[in-house]
C-alpha cells in the first residue's frame, strides 16, 4: 500500500547521489546559481529499494522541436504523470526526454521532491574549469538520517534555512515544518 511506503521513497538520498549544476550565470560567468538534482538512475533505485515489484514507468514521445516525453510513473496502483524535456545541444535526445519525464513524475511521489526546498546558492565559479571553485554541501535537515550531525548543529542548521523569507504556500509551510521537526527529533535522540 502507497501509505506504508510514502515516507521512505520521500527519504533524502545520501549526499553522494545528490548532484549539482549550474542553472544560471551572472553576466561575467565569475558566479553561478546552483541546483541541486539526482539522475534517472538514482530515481529507478529508490523505486526499487521500496516497492521493487510495484512500480512501472511508461513513456509517449511528442511532437516538438526538442525532444519532449510524457511520462506516466505508477507506484502501487496510483498514477501519475508529468513531461519531460531533453535541453539542448547534443544532450537533447529521447532518451534525456524520457529520463527528465520519470523524475518528474517520481517528485509526485515525493522522490527528490525536498532538493526544491533547498536555499538558492550562489557559488564562484571558473569558466576555465567549468566547475564551482567550492565543493557544495547539502544542508544538515537535507542529509539522511546516517549523515547527520547530532544535536544542537544540525538544529541550528535547519533554522538558518529559515532565516530567510517563509514560503507562502501553504504546502511549502508543511515541508518546512516536518524538516525542522526532525531536526528537533535528531537533536532529542543525540541527547
Amino acid at each position: 500500500m502507497y501509505s506504508d511506503v510514502k515516507e521512505r521513497l520521500a527519504a533524502p538520498f545520501p549526499s553522494q547521489r545528490v548532484q549539482w549544476r549550474a542553472q544560471s550565470f551572472s553576466r561575467d560567468r565569475s558566479s553561478a546559481l546552483m541546483v541541486a538534482y539526482v539522475d534517472a538512475r538514482t530515481v529507478m533505485d529508490r523505486l526499487d529499494d521500496v516497492c521493487p515489484d510495484g512500480w512501472s514507468f511508461d513513456v509517449e514521445f511528442l511532437p516538438a522541436a526538442v525532444p519532449v516525453a510524457r511520462g506516466r510513473l505508477s507506484v502501487l496502483g496510483l498514477s501519475r504523470s508529468d513531461v519531460g524535456e531533453a535541453g539542448e545541444g547534443e544532450a537533447a535526445t529521447f532518451k534525456a526526454a524520457a529520463s527528465d519525464a520519470l523524475k518528474r513524475c517520481a517528485v509526485h511521489f515525493g522522490v527528490g521532491r525536498y532538493l526544491y526546498d533547498l536555499p538558492r546558492v550562489w557559488v564562484a565559479w571558473s569558466e576555465e574549469r567549468r566547475a564551482p571553485l567550492e565543493e557544495l554541501r547539502l544542508p544538515e535537515w537535507a542529509l539522511p538520517d546516517d549523515e547527520r550531525s547530532s544535536g544542537a548543529p544540525h538544529v541550528l542548521g535547519a533554522l538558518e534555512t529559515l532565516r530567510g523569507e517563509l514560503p507562502r504556500d501553504v504546502q511549502q509551510l508543511r515541508e518546512v515544518y516536518r524538516h525542522l521537526r526532525g531536526a528537533l527529533e535528531a537533536a532529542g535522540r543525540a541527547e
